[in-house]
């Protein structure tokens, strides 16, 4: 069966980016000065103002106007911002139930990971080139002097059942300054963004066949926070999987890793990959779900959509005997208690191999 399948990515410069850099800055400050900090720290931005709301129960000493303002300028502001704050501890209720013997869920919930085949990163393609192309911006604009860090990219790829066929279609909008044209502004974004990309990828773009477009609106010259509001949390289908595999209801971003929205998605997709990579299936989803202050899943459920290469029986028995959900294990396993979380806000937490739930181990496997 033919179809097409589209995934957009957004750079730093958006709003809600820039909201996920400033709230994983926090946790990463946190953890750096106490690995044990219980943190869900967020932000809105609009205009010159960034809120800064939420909960930390840490022996850090943190400077939330300090982290806000040098991640701004480091995104290319070039105001100062009036920063509020309204910053309490974790409720109680929930530190009691969550920090005990063993790190217990922080919440209930429902986590998907996913993993495929079909990239040399086990990520759906439209997403793998979306990110790429707001990498490559990203270069980019950090070296011209009429561009700025708002921006987005969509592509849109024909798959004739899992296999892609061919790029349809690739947008990219881009913030720039009233010095440039909307036709220099495509011959550059063309010739340094798109190009380098798509050169990757020759043999599933042709000039008949895949259509570029750029900045479709005309003119792009107000930008972040100016152009749009934005807060953490508003871009978990770009963060995650881009539309293809399924997505639990919470955000990751602002969140320390007893908050299983965050590990178990992480954990989901290390199993995910894992099976994808050592050859038991072609394309796997993982759902695991969680209760608050309980030390194991609620339930757990592998689909392989049909490509396994063995039988489910089996598949469910090497990850019982290969890997262990409980929160305290996820913390141990991945080592998550280290400040790794700003990388992540921008271009993705998946597909990339910095990330200690993207390695791939050998499996433990019964022989036959």
């Amino acid at each position: 069966m033919k179809k097409i399948v589209t995934s957009e990515s957004v750079n730093i410069g958006h709003p809600d980016k820039t909201c996920d850099t400033i709230a994983d800055a926090f946790l990463d400050e946190a953890l750096r000065q106490d690995k044990d900090s219980q943190m869900a720290v967020e932000c809105a931005i609009k205009n010159d103002k960034l809120f800064v709301y939420g909960e930390a129960t840490t022996r850090a000493k943190i400077d939330y106007d300090q982290i806000a303002a040098d991640v701004l300028k480091e995104i290319g502001y070039a105001n100062k911002f009036q920063i509020i704050k309204e910053v309490g501890q974790q409720s109680p209720d929930i530190n009691q139930a969550v920090v005990k013997r063993k790190i217990c869920a922080g919440d209930q919930g429902v986590m998907f990971g996913y993993a495929t085949n079909q990239t040399p990163e086990f990520m759906p393609l439209p997403i793998v080139v979306a990110h790429k192309l707001m990498r490559q911006y990203e270069s980019f604009r950090r070296k011209a002097n009429n561009f700025f860090a708002d921006a987005k990219s969509q592509v849109s790829v024909l798959f004739d059942g899992n296999k892609p066929q061919a790029i349809v279609k690739v947008l990219v909008s881009v913030s720039h300054s009233e010095a440039v044209s909307a036709e220099q502004v495509r011959d550059e974004i063309l010739k340094n963004v798109v190009q380098p990309v798509l050169d990757a990828y020759r043999e599933l773009c042709s000039e008949k066949d895949t259509q570029i477009l750029i900045n479709p609106s005309g003119k792009f010259t107000v930008w972040g926070s100016f152009g749009d509001s934005g807060c953490v949390g508003r871009k978990i289908i770009v963060d995650t999987y881009g539309g293809v595999g399924r997505v639990g209801g919470g955000c990751f971003s602002s969140k320390n890793a007893s908050k299983v929205d965050r590990s178990g998605a992480y954990y989901a997709r290390y199993v995910a990959k894992n099976l994808v990579a050592n050859g038991l299936a072609d394309e796997c989803e993982i759902q695991v779900s969680y209760g608050i202050g309980l030390d194991k899943p609620t339930s757990l459920w592998i689909e392989c959509f049909g490509t396994n290469k063995v039988s489910q029986e089996e598949i469910e028995q090497i990850v019982a005997e290969n890997f262990d959900f409980s929160p305290d294990n996820i913390i141990k396993e991945l080592d998550l208690l280290r400040p790794i979380y700003k990388q992540t806000a921008c271009y993705g937490h998946f597909g990339r191999d910095e990330f200690p739930w993207e390695k791939v181990k050998k499996l433990k496997m019964k022989k036959q």
